[in-house]
């Protein structure tokens, strides 16, 4: 569902990761190439194996990433915040999305047809630049998840995967850091490759401990020191 139409402005799409360090002239022609939707919560952006792709940034809001395998169980991959690309990975593959896209709050959502982008980059080469450093924050991300899961215990890649929420989304609020969208432990679960029943004791003894708050699906880390302890401690002993 689509809300009120959104002005796009040259410093909208100077603040994306992909046209960082673009002189005006360039954002310019960047506008001119970019399609611009505000989508309501709870929307599909698009869906696992589609074939008619773009490439993807958010200006506001936050997506979740979801993978589903051939038995139907679907997974959460990654949450998409302000500023971060997404999608854009079938234009190098297989030309499929290789996952779904849905939006967790209202959305500001940009994107570029292969064609488009490709142009641009042929342009510009700055954002072949920008498009190989985020590709390797990607990678770097994976290998980091991948070496936890094989080495940490569960404590400790549930700490790790709240760090990183609270620094892609996090906002600064009276009593903590709020990760501004609905967080499902399921979600965490996935992220850091455990189970529901795991998530939930973990943060269960953290809320009584004070080092967070849930609420409405929003979580707050109160306690950003204590939860960068127990991600750091390689002799912290499970919850």
């Amino acid at each position: 569902m689509m809300t009120a139409p959104y002005h796009l402005t040259r410093r909208d799409v100077a603040g994306l990761d992909l046209f960082r360090g673009l002189p005006a002239a360039a954002l310019d022609e960047v506008l001119v190439k970019t399609q611009c939707r505000v989508l309501a919560r709870d929307c599909r952006v698009f869906n696992q194996g589609d074939g008619h792709i773009r490439a993807h940034a958010l200006l506001k809001g936050s997506v979740r990433i979801s993978q589903s395998g051939r038995d139907g169980k679907q997974i959460v991959v990654r949450f998409i915040a302000a500023s971060e690309m997404f999608g854009a990975m079938a234009l190098f593959t297989d030309r499929r999305y290789l996952a779904d896209a849905e939006t967790l709050t209202e959305v500001v959502e940009v994107s570029w047809s292969e064609p488009d982008l490709l142009n641009l980059m042929t342009r510009y080469p700055q954002v072949a630049i920008n498009a190989l450093k985020v590709v390797g924050r990607r990678i770097q991300e994976a290998q980091y998840r991948v070496r936890e899961l094989s080495t940490q215990p569960v404590d400790r890649r549930v700490a790790h995967t709240l760090l990183r929420l609270a620094k892609q989304a996090g906002r600064r609020a009276h009593d903590g850091v709020t990760i501004p969208f609905p967080l499902r432990r399921k979600d965490i679960g996935d992220i850091c490759g455990t189970t529901l029943y795991s998530v939930s004791r973990v943060l269960t003894v953290w809320e009584r401990q004070g080092f967070l708050v849930s609420q409405d699906q929003q979580l707050t880390i109160t306690k950003l020191s204590a939860i960068e302890r127990i991600a750091d401690d390689e002799h912290t002993s499970p919850v």
